[in-house]
């Protein structure tokens, strides 16, 4: 998992050439975004989600795994918070992996927590249980999913 201000966040684009695409265009269209409910290819196994969620209270908040895609979370409006665990240590499946949603959830409880406010982005890999949304109201986010 990786945290960090978008303004600095050139650093990571030498991990792949679709997280560098992600980066750039999230760099380059942070003010004039999709509507919520948008979801748009921007690049081959890039694509860009526009959301508006009801925030969770911690307790009915759910750890969720990729194994395809890496999550790339970025608040618009309002704090979130995003539980985390590393994926390895987790014992308590809620179910099976479903293969064409690309997620397993977790009854796990969260290792720690992550509050991230606009400005800033949070990546997570498929190694990276992720609990996202949490917190009191609605917010406004993109989550962008990029294939591994």
């Amino acid at each position: 998992m990786i945290a960090c201000n978008l303004n600095d966040s050139d650093r990571y684009r030498s991990l792949s050439p679709r997280i560098d695409a992600a980066l750039t265009w999230l760099r380059d269209n942070i003010t004039s975004l999709p509507e919520p409910g948008t979801c748009i290819e921007i690049a081959d196994g890039v694509t860009v989600k526009s959301e508006a969620p009801a925030l969770v209270p911690i307790e009915k908040a759910c750890l969720e795994a990729h194994r395809r895609y890496i999550d790339i979370h970025v608040p618009l409006r309002g704090m979130e918070t995003i539980g985390w665990a590393p994926v390895a240590a987790l014992v308590y499946p809620r179910g099976e992996y479903d293969e064409a949603k690309d997620v397993i959830f977790y009854g796990d409880a969260s290792q720690s927590r992550l509050h991230l406010r606009p400005g800033q982005i949070a990546i997570f890999f498929p190694e990276d249980a992720h609990a996202p949304n949490i917190g009191l109201g609605n917010h406004r986010k993109l989550c962008v999913k990029i294939l591994v």
